[in-house]
């Protein structure tokens, strides 16, 4: 291990070099690289039982790759590399990289600027700032942890301090798909929490689960539950826009205020129902794949503009996709998830639009003006639904408004926000908002 020490979260320590006296200590940028590296072993918080990944981490203005091996109990880190083979390569320059071992910034807000890259599994790559306590000994800026519930596993991101917010993805898509946004929250005063939803991402992927707006709700709650958040705020896309409206319709006692981005909101035209209810999501228990290009293509389409998405995000997200769908359970999961969102009855009882009318949390709809999936028309649905909904149509953006337009959508985020913790994050019925709107004038 080039003589650098191997070291336990006990402080067991072995292969220790002399100290060297005498000799006036090295301020090259390599020499400050290779001291922040060094260190993390002494630093290593531990990981779940069976963790066992390697990180290759290449710093690209100074030519050198260090091996992190990162287990249950110990990290090893090595200058260069070995023979095994790397589960995650982060990349970026040896600045980022020391301010990050500082803790001046973390990994999702140098992702946010693009100073750094992952490739690999994605959960892994950003669980990787979070197994070392800081060179002082505080705490990591930021931490992923598996919240357990019963018959299933919620990869859970948690960064920034203030009050909650939980971010939810859309189908097929990750909490990765958050990170911009989660580091514009954090920065700007609030304790986000960026969740997998059970088959997706990092998450466990159980074969047989109903995989419903309630079911994703329950679990939502019970990530809630688990991590101590009594009422937090909830933003969500598409599939996990339609989850966030599903909370805040059975337990709004639990939420401060929606936002929800191009929500999955229930179709009114639905000409393949029968066909729809005759594909049952068990068809993904057989092995298929889809290839790159069919994936490539899904994705640019859900933007208006394709150069708002960086080709080397983009092939990040292509290759994640991927990965994960090769799993039976994720196939299950994406089929069984677009299933119930298409087969949502929109009217009559128990429809999602009669039941929207009883929602209470301030809640904030976001539209793209050029979003094939969740077309911006719903939104006069919405309204004769919920008149005291904010909605806001953006010009020239897709169906992921906080990817295709992350400045923009974290403002009007931020400010709904806002609004609804200096209106004491009160119930907002119709006459609420009425209220409301009356004080403000």
């Amino acid at each position: 291990m080039d003589g650098w020490p191997i070291l336990s979260p006990s402080g067991s320590r072995s292969n220790v070099p002399p100290p060297v006296t005498g000799h006036r200590v090295k301020t090259t940028p390599l020499a400050l690289v290779e001291e922040a590296f060094r260190t993390l072993p002494e630093r290593y918080l531990g990981a779940p039982a069976g963790f066992d990944v390697t990180y290759h981490v290449r710093l690209g203005d100074i030519g050198h790759t260090f091996e992190v091996r990162c287990t249950e109990r110990t990290a090893r880190v090595r200058k260069g590399v070995s023979k095994r083979p790397a589960d995650v390569v982060i990349g970026t320059d040896a600045p980022t990289w020391l301010k990050l071992r500082a803790g001046e910034i973390n990994g999702v807000e140098a992702f946010r600027h693009r100073d750094l890259y992952a490739r690999g599994e994605l959960d892994m790559a950003v669980r990787f700032e979070g197994l070392f306590r800081l060179p002082d000994g505080r705490d990591p800026n930021l931490r992923v942890h598996d919240v357990q519930l019963p018959g299933r596993r919620v990869s859970t991101l948690t960064l920034g301090d203030g009050p909650d917010v939980l971010l939810i993805h859309g189908l097929g898509a990750a909490k990765s798909s958050f990170f911009d946004l989660a580091a514009n929250l954090a920065d700007g005063g609030y304790r986000v929490h960026a969740l997998d939803l059970p088959g997706f991402g990092g998450s466990s992927k159980p074969a047989i689960a109903p995989y419903s707006a309630r079911w994703f709700a329950d679990t939502v709650l019970g990530v809630m539950d688990e991590l101590d958040i009594e009422k937090a705020h909830l933003v969500g896309n598409s599939m996990g826009g339609r989850v966030a409206l599903e909370i805040g319709l059975r337990r709004p006692e639990r939420v401060r205020a929606i936002a929800a981005l191009c929500p999955a909101v229930a179709f009114i035209k639905r000409d393949f129902h029968p066909l729809v209810r005759f594909l049952r999501p068990e068809f993904g228990l057989l092995p298929h794949r889809l290839r790159r290009g069919i994936v490539e293509r899904q994705l640019w389409s859900m933007f208006c503009d394709p150069d708002a998405l960086d080709p080397t995000v983009s092939d990040v997200v292509v290759d994640e996709f991927q990965r994960v769908y090769g799993s039976a359970g994720a196939r299950v999961a994406f089929l069984a998830s677009a299933r119930n969102i298409y087969l949502d009855k929109p009217f009559g009882r128990g429809g999602f639009y009669p039941r929207l009318a009883e929602l209470e949390p301030p809640a904030l709809f976001v539209w793209g003006s050029h979003d094939r999936l969740i077309p911006p028309g719903f939104r006069r649905y919405v309204a004769e639904a919920l008149p005291g909904a904010d909605q806001i149509v953006l010009d020239s953006c897709g169906h992921v408004p906080q990817v295709e337009r992350p400045e923009q959508t974290a403002g009007l985020v931020r400010r709904h926000l806002a609004q609804a913790e200096a209106l004491g994050a009160r119930r907002f019925t119709r006459r609420g908002a009425a209220a409301a709107a009356r004080e403000a004038a």
